[in-house]
Order: structure tokens, then C-alpha cells, then sequence
């Protein structure tokens, strides 16, 4: 697993090779980002973070402000060895702890995101509680994006609020699907 776009390119991250998490893989991060362009050099938020890479890339293609959620103790080691690998120490900060109440500690301190990830295990209900914690915490700009990746055979829930798909793109199996607010 590797950097695939801006100054860490090809810095390679580390895994845990007996993990249950699945990685976002190579390519789909470089799509993914791809198709974000410039949005993420402000403030990204990588919710189910696993091993950081998401994160990682975006602050390889210049996000200042990067905050990494993850529930996994083990994988939270692995995430900061990978940000100090790439040393972004300074613009990261690291959460160890589900995601509603990660949420609403950055919501409670304010925290504003331009783009959010979130990549849930797949088939296990976590997309409809993911957009229920983040309704009842805003922490999303009024501008931002929110990106899930969930499996195709995963269908997304209704929609909160003001809150609708403005793209949806399938690779394989998965789908990276960008939700934004109406700003009406």
C-alpha cells in the first residue's frame, strides 16, 4: 500500500497483514482524490481511518488539517506509525473511538471538516449510523463533502436534512458515493 499522488508519491504505508479491516486500495484512493481535486487541501476528517491511508493521502496532496477516527487500539498504532512515516505529525491528530462519540467531541469543540471519508465495514449497518451521528453532530462545512465507500450490494439509506448524492461512482464492487448540503 502506497502514496499515490502529491509530495509523499510511492511512500509505502504499513498494514497489519492479520487484520479483519479492509484497506481502501491504491486505485481508489487515486480516484477518489481525483475527482475531490483541490477541496481537500483544507481540513479532511477520515472516519473508520484503518490504517490512515485516506488521511495520509490527503495530506500528501496538501490538506492542513487532518483528524483520523478510529475504534481498532491496534490499528491506531499502525496509524501513527504511518503519519510519522510521513511526518505530518503536526497536522494530524489521531482518535481512538467509535465514531458517534468522536463526533460528538468535534462537534462539541467546533470542528469543521471540507471533506469527510468514511469507509465503514461493509454489510454491517454502520452507513445509516454514520449519517445519523453526523447529522446530530455538524461537523461538515456548509461547502463540504462528505465521501462514503460502501459496497454496491450496500444500499445507501434516505438522506437527511438537506443533504443529497452529487455523484456516485462504482469501482468493482465498491461505491464512492458524495454527498453535499443543499445551501438553500
Amino acid at each position: 500500500m502506497r502514496i499515490t499522488g502529491g509530495k509523499f508519491k510511492g511512500r509505502a504505508l504499513r498494514f497489519p497483514s492479520r487484520s479483519s479491516s479492509r484497506p481502501t486500495t491504491d486505485f481508489l484512493r487515486e480516484a477518489l482524490f481525483n475527482l475531490l481535486g483541490p477541496q481537500t487541501e483544507q481540513s479532511f476528517l477520515d472516519l473508520f481511518a484503518g490504517s490512515g491511508s485516506v488521511g495520509l493521502e490527503a495530506a500528501s496532496r496538501g490538506a492542513k488539517q487532518i483528524v483520523f477516527v478510529e475504534k481498532n487500539g491496534k490499528l491506531i498504532g499502525v496509524i501513527r506509525e504511518n503519519v510519522s512515516l510521513c511526518g505530518c505529525s503536526e497536522q494530524s491528530r489521531i482518535i481512538h473511538d467509535d465514531i458517534a462519540s468522536a463526533l460528538r467531541a468535534l462537534s462539541d469543540q467546533s470542528c469543521r471538516f471540507d471533506v469527510i471519508f468514511a469507509d465503514p465495514p461493509y454489510g454491517r449497518g454502520f452507513i445509516g449510523q454514520t449519517l445519523t451521528a453526523l447529522q446530530s453532530c455538524p461537523v461538515m462545512e456548509k461547502s463540504g463533502t462528505l465521501v462514503l465507500q460502501h459496497s454496491v450490494r450496500e444500499p445507501l439509506p434516505a438522506l437527511p436534512g438537506t443533504w443529497f448524492v452529487a455523484d456516485r461512482r462504482k469501482y468493482g464492487e465498491n461505491l464512492l458515493t458524495f454527498i453535499r448540503m443543499d445551501s438553500a
